[in-house]
């Protein structure tokens, strides 16, 4: 049942059993309805252990590599929450940060949403993302009540005020309010990928104030645009960019990696973290341009494959674009691409999605293998599933089209 509201929760994780938290350890929430997940994260939080939700659309593999890497290492004393990601190989990875880490921008956050204890907080990811544990904890730390279930987002509509997720999440919960699905929406906050400007004027225009941010799971809030203007530093953090690499300084950043796993994230002496995002900087807002470790190396040029999809989604009936490596002997790589484009009468002709594509694209960037498909497959909170998609698409069970 939801809403969940601050009694309720007080009251279940009264009722909850922590007798076997250990303070500092890593405890695995594994529980399936997401209410009983929201219980338990937060019962073993405030018990002094460390919660680490688990998805229950994690392969076996992934599940029993991930509990090899929990039991074998502890983490370093001072932390207080934990978010699993894969690296490039699939491997688990564990991000380490310290309660302090979240908690210091629940001010800034609550101020920019305009949040209180009499708000009702629509979280559309499953709790192991970690913006949705952001919002979980934060939603505790101030009294308000939360909506997290796989139920669809007419039915949260009813009663949500606020919402955190994707674009893609925020596209869909619009979809349903032009549908005619009664809503209470008043504010969103959004991130995890580029905002179209027409999706926020969408939501504007149904009385809906968009929070858009940039940020990462290491770093937390980095950016934020309140108005459609440009991302800007978010409260309390420093911004500085190194050759386009953009550096952030702030009391948000993640402790680290749980054992030796490697990652993207990287510290200087001065307080600085990075993982690798390249920006550019126009009338003082933030660019996002896409990551260093993603980029295409083709014959003599660098293909940023954010640039690309940017520019692929700008094309009428295109929905959405992943832009990939193809490996090539005599150039080292190609650029490929997925479009996600609709069926039907909807689907534009792929000739002329490569017309329009040649007048925006420089040569090098120009796509040289393309693949159609209806709809990608996502993460948990709504991103495409770039490697499963790149994959899909270099062995054969997407189309390709010449």
């Amino acid at each position: 049942m939801f809403p969940v509201d601050a009694a309720e929760l007080d009251e279940r994780i009264a009722a909850f059993d922590v007798s076997g938290v250990r303070e500092g350890r890593i405890e695995t929430i594994d529980e399936a309805d997401p209410v009983d997940a929201v219980v338990a994260t937060l019962a073993v939080r405030e018990a002094g252990g460390i919660p680490l939700v688990a998805d229950e659309r994690w392969p076996a593999a992934y599940r029993a590599d991930l509990r090899e890497l929990v039991s074998s290492h502890e983490p370093a004393p001072g932390v207080g929450w934990a978010t699993s990601t894969s690296g490039s190989s699939g491997a688990p990875r564990v991000i380490l940060r310290s309660p302090v880490s979240w908690a210091a921008s629940f001010p800034a956050v609550a101020e920019l949403l305009a949040l209180t204890a009499a708000d009702v907080v629509y979280l559309p990811a499953p709790l192991s993302a970690s913006m949705s544990l952001f919002s979980a904890a934060h939603a505790r730390a101030v009294g308000a009540s939360l909506i997290v279930s796989t139920a669809t987002a007419v039915a949260a509509l009813d009663s949500a005020t606020v919402m955190h997720g994707t674009p893609f999440a925020l596209g869909v919960v619009i979809d349903a309010i032009d549908s005619g699905a009664p809503h209470r929406l008043r504010a969103a906050l959004v991130g995890g990928a580029r905002l179209e400007p027409g999706l926020r004027a969408r939501a504007e225009a149904r009385g809906i104030r968009v929070v858009a941010y940039y940020g990462a799971a290491e770093l937390s809030f980095a950016a934020v645009d309140t108005d459609g203007h440009g991302l800007r530093s978010f409260p309390g953090v420093e911004l500085r960019h190194d050759k386009g690499e953009l550096w952030v300084r702030s009391a948000y950043v993640a402790s680290g990696y749980l054992g030796s796993s490697r990652g993207a994230l990287r510290r200087d002496d001065e307080g600085w973290a990075t993982v690798g995002d390249l920006v550019a900087i126009h009338d003082g807002a933030l660019g996002f341009v896409g990551r260093s470790d993603g980029a295409i190396l083709t014959a003599a040029a660098t293909v940023i494959p954010e640039e690309v999809e940017a520019a692929l989604r700008g094309i009428r009936g295109v929905d959405d674009a992943v832009v990939f490596a193809v490996p090539n002997a005599g150039v080292g790589s190609l650029v490929g691409v997925v479009l996600e484009a609709g069926g039907g009468v909807n689907r534009p002709p792929l000739r002329d999605v490569r017309e329009q594509a040649r007048a925006l694209l420089a040569p090098s960037h120009l796509p040289r293998q393309w693949f159609v498909t209806e709809r990608f497959p996502r993460t948990a909170s709504g991103k495409p599933a770039r490697s499963q998609i790149s994959a899909d698409a270099l062995e054969g069970r997407i189309e390709r089209h010449e």
